[in-house]
């Protein structure tokens, strides 16, 4: 479970903001992001908030939660009304334990309130065992059109070690199910570097994610979180923690399959067929501004970021009582949001204007192979496939 969270200055008990955050609300581009904070079991290596049936109280459960959502959005309404909503992105957790016709109705309801637009991308995620062809076939007419499936790896005893619970064949088996009910894009997400992987079993699980014929790959280093199962494991000797070396390799793996499949990267850890670009992470990229429903989610809007509270039953609580579910909330001054821009857009392929950088970093990074010489003579700082392998570094470097 996640730690918590900051505390920030108050949210008004009406959720309300600022003027000036106000006053041109998606001019760059609104998002929807919906928490849906509901596991049937707990990854080890996961601190996303969310919980099991047996961690919740009374008030907070699946059967109820679409309304409980619903009623954050009616706080919202009063709160802003954007231009349209570009994108919706329902995560969690797994949402798809919510019925089809519970994310249906959330979506409807996102809908009534701030309108769709017309060509709007509209994506849940999913655990693979928690759908079949009878769901899909219904979150496709409720106007989902993309689907989002955690596969991790394709072999079996790497599955094991993460603690997921579907079969190794079922992930790749999902993603056509999708494309069979119309889902318009379909990713599979890839997690590299767990301990026992070989170079073979992940060469495998690419080879599988290209052969499911996904348009979108996603694909991140294990990351070991403090206070997970994983991570105890790990202090207590009983196997090893992942390596830099080892996770370094497996990208450039990842690089060299699915870009002779026909995949491209456009942001250091996803790939993508043309035009099966993730729309609404570009959206939380490129600096525009979104609203998150549900327990813990985060929430930004012309400059201020604010954060519900965590736990389901205290979420549900505060709306029942009309109450703002936020917990807390920054505003961000102008050198904020400019560090975020950068440490954001260098990871995108499309990279940052070098007038938005600080020159002599950059130009240490191009003489290290870091940048791309012919996107630097026209002017922007875009990363070499090495410069990927140390995005970080080449962030902590160019921010002015």
């Amino acid at each position: 479970m996640a730690g918590a969270l900051p505390d920030g200055e108050p949210v008004p008990a009406d959720g309300s903001l600022p003027d000036e955050a106000t006053r041109d609300v998606g001019a760059n581009g609104f998002a929807v992001y919906v928490h849906v904070p509901f596991c049937a079991s707990r990854c080890g290596y996961c601190d996303f908030n969310t919980y099991t049936a047996s961690e919740l109280g009374g008030g907070a459960g699946r059967d109820e939660y679409a309304s409980t959502v619903l009623r954050e959005l009616d706080l919202a309404a009063k709160v802003i009304q954007p231009r349209r909503v570009d994108t919706v992105f329902v995560g969690g957790g797994t949402p798809t334990l919510l019925s089809a016709d519970d994310l249906g109705r959330i979506l409807d309801g996102i809908d009534r309130t701030w309108g769709l637009a017309a060509d709007a991308e509209v994506t849940t995620e999913a655990n693979p065992e928690s759908v079949d062809p009878a769901y899909l076939a219904r979150l496709r007419a409720a106007g989902y059109t993309r689907i989002s499936l955690g596969m991790q790896s394709s072999a079996a005893h790497v599955l094991r070690v993460l603690d997921r619970k579907h079969t190794a064949g079922r992930a790749p088996q999902a993603a056509r199910e999708a494309r069979e009910a119309g889902f318009e894009h379909v990713n599979l997400d890839l997690i590299y570097g767990t301990p026992g992987e070989t170079a073979e079993d992940f060469a495998q699980s690419v080879q599988t994610v290209i052969e499911a014929g996904v348009d979108h790959v996603s694909a991140y280093a294990l990351i070991v979180e403090d206070g997970t199962r994983m991570a105890a494991r790990m202090r207590r000797g009983e196997m090893p923690y992942p390596s830099d070396d080892v996770a370094a390799d497996r990208y450039l793996a990842a690089e060299q399959a699915l870009t002779g499949a026909g995949f491209q990267w456009y942001e250091v850890s996803n790939w993508a067929r043309p035009g099966g670009e993730c729309r609404h992470n570009r959206l939380y990229w490129t600096g525009a501004d979104w609203w998150g429903l549900g327990p813990g989610a985060h929430s930004h809007v012309g400059g201020v970021r604010w954060w519900n509270v965590k736990h389901p039953s205290a979420y549900a609580q505060r709306l029942a009582g009309g109450v703002s579910p936020g917990h807390g909330r920054e505003l961000l001054s102008a050198a904020d949001r400019h560090v975020e821009d950068v440490m954001l857009r260098v990871r995108l392929r499309d990279g940052i204007a070098l007038d938005r950088v600080d020159r002599a970093g950059a130009e240490r990074a191009l003489a290290g192979g870091l940048l791309e010489p012919a996107a630097w003579a026209a002017g922007r700082l875009v990363l070499t496939l090495r410069g990927r392998l140390l995005a970080d570094a080449v962030i902590r470097d160019v921010v002015a």
